[in-house]
C-alpha cells in the first residue's frame, strides 16, 4: 500500500465518507476531508463519526459546501491530492419531490460538476472514483442489474445521481480524466443515517416502538455492508485499470425486508410490532446487483454476511442510543 498517497474525501463525515476515511489513514494515505454538514439529518451525529479523525495527523477537515466555494479555492485543495473519491450527495429517494429538489440540483449535480471543473484545471488526479447508487436502475424488467442497462431512474433523487454520472463520463472523456463510477446497493452498517430502514428498524426494536414498512414489505433490496464498500472504493483507487468503468457494488444477493426484520427482532430479542403504510413513490420493487464487473476488474467481492453486519449494526445502535445522539 502507497504510505506517500494523499485522498481527497468529499462528504468525509457521512455514513460511508467516514468509514472510508479512518480506513485510508490505516493504510498510510492522508487524507483531506470536506464535509458540507448539510442539516438532512444530525451535524452533531456525523460529527460524532470523525471525532477519532480529527486526532489522527494524517486526517485535515475543510468544513465547506462543494456547490457554493468558488471553483479557485477547490483548485487549491484539488492539487494537493493524488486522488478523490466524491461521495458527498443529498441522499434520499422520499425526500426528493417537490420543494426539495433544489437540494438535489445543488448537492448532486452543482456540486460534481464544480468539483470536475476543478480537477481540469490541475491535471495531477491519479485516480477520481465517484460514488453513485443503484437507483439509477429504477424499475427494471429483467435481474440482476447489469451496468450496461438502460437506467430508468423512479426518483428525483436517481435522477440527479444519474446526471452527476453523465458529467462525470463528459468531463473524462474531454479532458482525458480518470473515473470510475461505482453503483452502490442499499449499503448498511454502523453510522447508517437516520432516514434508512435498517436504522429505523433497529431504533424501534430498541425502543420497543412500531416499525413501520411502507408497502407490503415483499420489496427486496441487495444489501451490502459498510465494510465491503469501502474496500471496493480502496481497490478502485489502487489499481490502474478502472478508469472509464461504471461498476456495481453490491451482495448480489437481494433478501425481503419482512425476512430482515425476522432477524432482527430475534438478534434484539423482541417481537416485532409491524405497521404497514401505503407505498412511498420513488420506491422499487428490488435492486439486485450483477457484480461480474467487481469481480473482473475490481477483483472484489462482498466478505460480510448479512447476520455479521446486522450485528454490527445493533451494537452501534445500542450506544448511539445511549450518548442520546438519536
Amino acid at each position: 500500500m502507497s504510505s506517500a498517497g494523499k485522498v481527497l474525501v468529499t462528504g468525509c463525515a457521512g455514513f460511508i465518507g467516514s468509514h472510508l476515511c479512518e480506513r485510508l489513514v490505516e493504510l498510510g494515505y492522508v487524507v483531506i476531508g470536506v464535509d458540507a454538514f448539510t442539516n438532512y439529518y444530525s451535524p452533531r451525529l456525523k460529527r460524532y463519526n470523525i471525532r477519532n479523525l480529527l486526532c489522527n495527523e494524517k486526517f485535515k477537515m475543510i468544513e465547506l459546501d462543494l456547490s457554493q466555494v468558488p471553483v479557485e479555492n477547490l483548485v487549491h485543495i484539488v492539487s494537493k491530492v493524488d486522488y478523490i473519491v466524491h461521495e458527498a450527495a443529498q441522499p434520499g429517494v422520499r425526500s426528493s419531490w417537490g420543494i426539495g429538489f433544489n437540494e438535489y440540483i445543488r448537492h448532486n449535480i452543482v456540486a460534481t460538476q464544480r468539483l470536475l471543473e476543478s480537477v481540469v484545471r490541475v491535471k495531477n488526479i491519479r485516480n477520481f472514483v465517484y460514488a453513485s447508487s443503484s437507483s439509477v436502475y429504477g424499475n427494471q424488467l429483467t435481474v440482476p442489474f447489469k451496468e450496461d442497462m438502460l437506467p430508468r431512474p423512479h426518483s428525483p433523487y436517481g435522477v440527479t445521481k444519474l446526471a452527476a454520472e453523465h458529467l462525470c463520463i463528459t468531463y473524462s472523456e474531454n479532458y482525458n480524466i480518470p473515473i470510475v463510477i461505482q453503483r452502490y446497493f442499499t449499503v448498511y452498517g454502523p453510522r447508517q443515517r437516520p432516514d434508512m430502514a435498517f436504522h429505523k428498524f433497529i431504533r424501534s426494536m430498541l425502543l420497543n416502538a412500531p416499525i413501520e414498512i411502507y408497502g407490503d414489505g415483499n420489496q427486496k433490496r441487495d444489501f451490502t455492508y459498510v465494510r465491503d464498500v469501502v474496500n471496493a472504493v480502496i481497490r478502485a483507487i489502487e489499481i490502474g485499470n478502472a478508469a472509464g468503468e461504471i461498476i456495481n457494488i453490491g451482495s448480489s444477493n437481494p433478501v425481503r425486508l419482512l425476512d430482515v426484520i425476522k432477524v432482527l427482532a430475534n438478534m434484539v430479542g423482541v417481537e416485532p410490532n409491524i405497521v404497514f403504510r401505503a407505498k412511498r413513490k420513488g420506491d422499487v420493487e428490488v435492486t439486485y446487483a450483477d457484480i461480474s464487473k467487481a469481480k473482473s476488474i475490481l477483483k472484489w467481492s462482498p466478505k460480510v454476511s448479512l447476520k455479521e453486519g446486522l450485528r454490527a449494526q445493533i451494537k452501534w445502535m445500542k450506544k448511539i442510543l445511549d450518548l442520546n445522539l438519536v
